[in-house]
């Protein structure tokens, strides 16, 4: 929520409160991948939301998925699946972004539907998935998960209660060797970090800062692997106001754990907040979450624990999905993960990649300086 000078104010917004939906609606998931597998399915059982089916173009894989998580029907197909859908059915959409305009064209009109990240890979997909909801009036949500991890909510909780002040700094960094190649889905993309990844942060920064101005960045591959990028590092830019927030990530940091680093930092004019992002870090086997918070007026505490349960897979897709239940149920008014907003986290995607193809601005040479 932003003031008029584009600040958001200083209030929690009831969706990011950890609120299970009192009457959730049934769950029809439109793909049965490995994050599926590894969180939608775990975090919707922990909350005990129904699934009422899964479909994907392998059945077996569906099958699979809906005899382990006692699944009443698995589907070969988007469309058998929403054919057989209740009709108060809330569609998953876990597919990959090239296939969302033809799936979304099928759902029913007025449909509650939960978007995976990136909502494209480039602008002109999400100008195109964009226009389908808006068509079909779809209520749709986007999975930006990242906003819920556990330690992300405590974050959000006490700077939304003044304990660390005016927030002016926030700060992200990860420093990991990411296998790439346990999602070979992504290798073939001409676009990989920032869409895939850094995305999490562009988004995360907006939903504690607000929109930028304007977005400095580079974006570059490795020289000697055959995917596209893997680091990247991204200024957002907030006018006149005293902030700084950037994003630096690094995922071929092949030299062991010693200095790996995956962190969220958050200043303000009374403290700093720091969650390491555990899960990260010696993927896929993780290490442990931490949220830390120091005070200005009682420095010589040091830094001291901050209570949370949990972590960011899979328990942050309970409320990344029950954020959307409970609005489309009529318990919550807001949808701060609504599409309308995540568009512009990819607005910041695309000016990101524009950003670094325009090489940032040359320094001057000294030609014509000095004496003759």
């Amino acid at each position: 929520m932003a003031g008029d000078d584009g600040r958001p104010e200083l209030r929690l917004d009831p969706g990011y409160l950890p609120v299970l939906p009192s009457r959730p609606r049934p769950i029809v998931i439109l793909g049965a991948g490995g994050i599926v597998a590894d969180a939608h399915l775990p975090a919707y059982r922990t909350a005990q939301y129904p699934v009422a089916g899964i479909a994907d173009v392998k059945i077996d894989k569906a099958a699979k998925l809906a005899a382990e998580y006692d699944i009443p029907a698995a589907y070969g197909s988007v469309a058998e699946a929403i054919a057989a859908a209740p009709p108060d059915a809330v569609f998953d959409l876990a597919l990959m972004p090239e296939h969302y305009v033809a799936t979304l064209q099928q759902l029913p009109d007025g449909a509650p539907v939960l978007l995976q990240k990136p909502i494209g890979n480039r602008w002109s997909d999400t100008l195109a998935i964009m226009d389908v909801v808006r068509r079909k009036s779809l209520l749709a949500a986007v999975n930006t998960q990242l906003r819920f991890a556990p330690y992300v909510t405590a974050a959000r909780r006490a700077i939304a209660a003044g304990e660390i002040g005016e927030l002016y700094d926030l700060e992200i960094v990860v420093e990991v060797n990411t296998p790439w190649e346990y999602f070979p889905a992504v290798l073939g993309l001409d676009r990989l970090e920032i869409n895939m990844h850094s995305i999490h942060y562009l988004d995360l920064i907006r939903s504690f800062l607000g929109d930028p101005d304007s977005v400095s960045c580079s974006t570059v591959r490795h020289p000697a692997k055959q995917h596209a990028n893997s680091r990247t590092a991204i200024i957002l830019h907030y006018g006149d106001r005293p902030v700084r927030a950037l994003i630096s990530t690094n995922h071929d940091h092949l030299y062991g754990p010693e200095h790996e680093q995956s962190f969220i930092k958050w200043e303000g004019t009374r403290g700093a907040i720091r969650a390491e992002m555990g899960v990260l870090m010696d993927y896929p086997k993780g290490r442990a979450d931490s949220l830390k918070i120091i005070r200005t007026d009682d420095l010589g505490s040091g830094w001291q624990s901050m209570p949370f349960e949990g972590s960011w897979f899979p328990d942050a897709f309970i409320w990344s999905m029950g954020v959307l239940q409970r609005h489309v149920t009529g318990e919550l008014d807001t949808l701060p993960t609504g599409i309308d907003d995540v568009f512009k986290t990819m607005a910041l995607v695309e000016a990101a990649y524009a950003s670094d193809a325009t090489g940032g601005i040359r320094p001057h040479d000294g030609a014509g300086v000095g004496p003759d």
